[in-house]
């Protein structure tokens, strides 16, 4: 099998798997509806195009830097200004990087990777309102998803790295559940029609694991970290 790896990053995302009217939420970590969604956008595919080919690829993904959750809300009013909508409250992920990764037939995911370097339609972290950093594709990896999201190299910010002031460091994994997984738990974001006449999405299986990577910007000095400035050094004799 092969996969894609993708980085998923930008000042904002809002990956949401049961958003209802006026709260629109989002999960700790992109889903799979959103991910499949940014790359037939990237392949030029309308909302009312078959997804069978999409149907089976395996997917998961790795929470490098969690960011933080915050609330904005929206007014609106009808074109004529005569009527004032709900007002809706919405929720985003600032600051946070991803490392996804999507397993298929090697010409289907050979493709999304060329797709996602000239695509079609614009791309965004689950919400239009949230472009990722590019590029997106970090290119193919000759393994099964899980297995590059276990070895790709930790993708946090410099700053974060510094910040969290320790080797190793875990990372949390969710991925679709294999067979042999123990405990597992099921989402509602497998993608069976983007049609907005008849949106459908089916259950998945999921398990969570951890894995530990090093962290390049761990640099203890006489039991102390080293940091980029300290301001205390100016009161100094």
């Amino acid at each position: 099998m092969t996969s894609l790896v993708l980085r998923l990053t930008g000042p904002l995302q809002a990956w949401g798997s049961s958003s209802r009217f006026v709260r629109r939420g989002t999960e700790r970590a992109p889903t799979k509806s959103g991910v499949i969604g940014m790359l037939a956008a990237a392949r030029g595919m309308r909302r009312t195009d078959d997804l069978t080919e999409f149907l089976g690829m395996r997917f998961g993904v790795r929470i490098d830097q969690p960011g933080t959750v915050l609330q904005d809300f929206q007014t609106a009013r009808t074109l004529d200004g005569s009527r004032v909508m709900p007002l809706s409250y919405r929720h985003y992920l600032a600051d946070a990087v991803f490392v996804a990764a999507v397993e298929g037939d090697e010409g289907l995911i050979s493709g999304l990777d060329d797709a996602l370097r000239a695509p079609v339609f614009p791309l965004y972290l689950g919400r239009r309102s949230c472009p990722p950093v590019l590029p997106v594709s970090l290119g193919l990896r000759d393994k099964p998803a899980v297995e590059a999201l276990r070895s790709e190299e930790w993708m946090a910010a410099a700053w974060y790295r510094r910040k969290t002031r320790q080797s190793p460091v875990r990372l949390e994994i969710i991925r679709d559940a294999e067979s042999g997984d123990g405990h597992s738990e099921t989402m509602r974001d497998e993608p069976l029609s983007f049609d907005p006449t008849r949106r459908e999405y089916g259950w998945r299986s999921v398990v969570r694991e951890w894995i530990s990577v090093e962290n390049p910007d761990f640099a203890p000095a006489n039991g102390r970290f080293e940091e980029d400035h300290d301001p205390m050094t100016v009161l100094g004799g």
